[in-house]
């Protein structure tokens, strides 16, 4: 995957205009956090950066939508199937040799993410952070180059969350993608992010631009 360039973006709801002739890039194999308010329309653009919706005109280049992977802010998990089974189901069913092999991949995901002992449990017998953890696993099994990240830590602690983030961070040093991460939470933000946006509200502008590291 190259860059990602966002030309001339436009996008509105009736007659409130969220994006007018916007403009972006986001550096390959980097975290880019997005601060902003609530409604701003962060989720917006993630949705457009995964072809869930199309702008209303301009255009988004350098991703291959096949190869997107997206944490949701509540993990979106399939109840009637075990931690192991969930993260099994992203792949495609193959001969023995290659299943026998995403088998040994999910045991090492999961012991990255501390749930190496859980891959037999349903969801329901998770707790929500525990329930993330597995979003995140799942994210990186998919053979995906970009990952897009809508609030996936605003429903938990302050101490969970850095743990998240902390887990997030020791996976993607091992895996470098390009990360697109929306929040309106600056603590979350800074601690992730390489590159931090900040957009103002309707019709989104940039703000600021900083590069942490």
């Amino acid at each position: 995957m190259m860059a990602i360039i966002i030309k001339n973006l436009s996008k509105k709801y009736g007659e409130e205009v969220i994006f007018d002739n916007f403009n972006l890039v986001f550096e390959k194999n980097k975290i880019t956090g997005i601060l902003g308010p609530s409604g701003a329309g962060k989720t917006t653009l993630l949705n457009l950066c995964s072809g869930l919706i199309q702008p209303d005109s301009g255009s988004i280049e350098g991703i291959n939508s096949q190869s997107i992977s997206y944490i949701f802010q509540e993990p979106r998990l399939l109840p009637w199937l075990t931690v192991q089974e969930n993260l099994r189901f992203i792949f495609p069913e193959t001969s023995v040799k290659k299943n026998c092999r995403h088998d040994r991949e999910i045991k090492a995901m999961l012991e990255l993410v501390g749930l190496g002992t859980e891959s037999g449990y349903y969801p329901q017998e998770l707790s929500g952070g525990m329930r993330q953890r597995v979003s995140i696993a799942r994210a990186f099994l998919h053979p995906s180059e970009l990952l897009l990240m809508d609030e996936p830590f605003s429903s938990l602690d302050e101490s969970l969350k850095q743990r998240l983030i902390d887990d997030f961070l020791k996976i993607w040093e091992q895996d470098k993608r390009t990360v697109i991460f929306v929040s309106h939470n600056e603590f979350e933000i800074k601690g992730l992010a390489q590159v931090v946006l900040t957009f103002s509200d309707k019709p989104i502008q940039i703000l600021k631009q900083e590069v942490r590291f």
